[in-house]
């Protein structure tokens, strides 16, 4: 199984860098915050890039 990224609510501040680095994968949900909408939307590589690049570490893989 592969692994997909996770957003943690409660960390995520909504800064919106995941939506720009990976708008194929993330979105922001009714509240306001980040949420994986389509695991499948960009390589590994580039949700890595918004792993490492969000300010708070609110997303992670989930194996």
């Amino acid at each position: 199984m592969a692994r997909r990224p996770q957003v943690d609510q409660e960390a995520c501040i909504s800064c919106g860098l995941c939506v720009s680095t990976c708008p194929g994968v993330f979105r922001f949900n009714d509240d306001g915050k980040s949420e994986v909408y389509d695991a499948a939307g960009a390589s590994e590589g580039e949700i890595q890039q918004a792993i490492d690049g969000c300010p708070v570490q609110a997303i992670s893989w989930q194996e």
